[in-house]
């Protein structure tokens, strides 16, 4: 055995090692979520069905951290503008508060805007429907991630629970209407993005890459760049996301 033959195993030992604990991270995860909502759910009716669907939520927020959020972050640590470990951490902080403060609406459409629940024929079988369908997102994002490939959160679990109604309920129980709405968005989504990243870029290059003066050209035009950001973003918020929070009256 030469030293060659000697670095190869100690490289797939450290991998190894290095995937044992990443696995036993999730494990531990997993089950620390499931001892918490069985502490709270208590002798509630269907407390079982609670817990199961927490283990099967903490199983899908493993997959999108490694999956959906990955491709979030990957522009800014692969410029190097954030370490890893601070990405990690900023996406972690703003992914759960973005649920919370502006999440309301696209979960009132994946619980009734895709299968309408008053055509399902009891509590239980659209119970079954939603668990179903988180599963099968999260399963589809676990393979995904195995291989390597970005996909989408939405797809996965728009189209999950699409096809857990039609099984249970039939093809009558789609929103079609929504649905054409939902792949319009997909198609005209990365079309907008790419416009306006191509828009920002030429600005970007017009008003300070080519200036002879980057530097003092940086200064005056990122800070309005960043105030821009921060308006639309706090005009959103107090217009839409806040207002499953705190109910703003306006004149």
């Amino acid at each position: 055995m030469d030293l060659k033959d000697i670095a190869q195993i100690e490289k797939a030992t450290r991998f190894g090692r290095r995937d044992l604990f990443r696995l036993g991270f999730s494990l531990l995860f997993i089950i620390v979520i499931m001892l918490v909502t069985q502490s709270q759910v208590g002798d509630m009716t269907d407390s079982l069905m609670l817990v199961a669907a927490a283990v099967i939520g903490a199983y899908m927020a493993i997959n999108i951290g490694a999956n959906d959020v990955a491709n979030n972050v990957a522009p800014a640590v692969g410029s190097r503008a954030l370490t890893l470990a601070g990405a990690i951490v900023i996406a972690a902080i703003f992914e759960a508060s973005g649920a919370l403060i502006a999440g309301g609406d696209v979960v009132s459409t994946i619980k009734k805007g895709i299968i309408d629940p008053t055509l399902i024929g009891d509590k239980d079988t659209f119970i079954w429907i939603m668990m179903a369908a988180l599963l099968a997102g999260a399963l589809w994002l676990n393979i995904a991630t195995a291989l390597g490939a970005p996909v989408s959160t939405t797809h996965s679990i728009v189209g999950a629970v699409l096809g857990a109604g039609i099984a249970a309920s039939g093809w009558e129980v789609a929103n079609w209407t929504q649905m054409g709405m939902i792949a319009a968005s997909w198609v005209i989504s990365p079309v907008m993005g790419g416009v306006i990243a191509a828009a920002f870029l030429y600005f970007i290059k017009r008003t300070i890459t080519y200036q002879p003066d980057m530097n003092l050209a940086a200064r005056r035009i990122v800070p309005i760049l960043v105030s821009l950001m921060a308006w639309v973003f706090s005009s959103y918020l107090v217009i839409k996301g806040l207002k499953h929070v705190w109910k703003i009256q306006f004149p």
